[in-house]
């Protein structure tokens, strides 16, 4: 679903952010990407979503080498990956319902399935009542329960986040961990970037460790593998 084949990424000025990375994430897979601030965590998911491109190797989704994807397809590529986001990125302005429809209505589709998917994707985070509230008047965890609505209501086959509970108590980590293990047994295959070591440990998956942009261990739950698994 996921591979990075020798991935390294430099930016301008010459920093590397990272070297040499090598796996492989499966369909219907679910892993932790780890690391300290700065390790590399961000710049990976970039580089599936797009919004950088690898310096040397290849990062390759569904079957296709990413730097091939002409930049008139990268909207089109998206389609199939949702994201969240640390600081959920809502309109502040708009409703929970407006908020989760933008990327449906940005997508052209109909207003009577937009607002379909719209209403099972709030269910299944547990805020179908509270679609016509604006996020404003939402605790944290549940703006953040915002975003993930709004990442899988075009139903993605993978769903990338980005320190999704870097904001949130360990209780309410705890919940947004386990709303996407529920994604995860549809077969969404997910891959989510956090430091929280107490909460990774605390869930039985695959943990990628980055160190200063390399892939230092690739393990399985209680089952540490240095170098990267394929």
């Amino acid at each position: 679903m996921i591979k990075f084949d020798n991935v390294s990424k430099r930016f301008a000025g010459g920093h590397e952010a990272l070297k040499q990375v090598n796996f492989h994430l499966r369909k219907g897979e679910m892993a932790f990407l780890t690391g300290r601030s700065g390790a590399g965590k961000s710049t990976l998911l970039k580089l599936i979503m797009l919004m950088e491109k690898a310096s040397q190797g290849q990062v390759i989704v569904y079957g296709k080498n990413c730097s091939a994807i002409a930049s008139s397809q990268i909207p089109f590529y998206r389609r199939r990956i949702g994201v969240v986001f640390q600081d959920h990125q809502l309109l502040f302005d708009r409703s929970v319902f407006d908020n989760v429809a933008l990327l449906l209505q940005i997508q052209g589709f109909n207003k009577h399935e937009g607002a379909r998917r719209v209403r099972a994707a709030l269910d299944k985070v547990g805020l179908l009542s509270k679609e016509k509230l604006k996020p404003a008047l939402l605790s944290g965890g549940e703006q953040q329960r915002v975003g993930i609505a709004r990442a899988v209501v075009n139903r993605p086959e993978i769903l990338l986040a980005d320190e999704p509970t870097g904001n949130l108590d360990p209780e309410l980590s705890a919940e947004i961990v386990r709303l996407f293990e529920q994604f995860n047994q549809f077969g969404v295959s997910i891959l989510i970037a956090s430091h929280d070591l107490a909460l990774i440990q605390k869930h039985k998956h695959r943990i990628l460790t980055l160190d200063q942009g390399r892939l230092i261990e690739d393990s399985t739950y209680n089952s540490p593998v240095q170098g990267s698994t394929n």
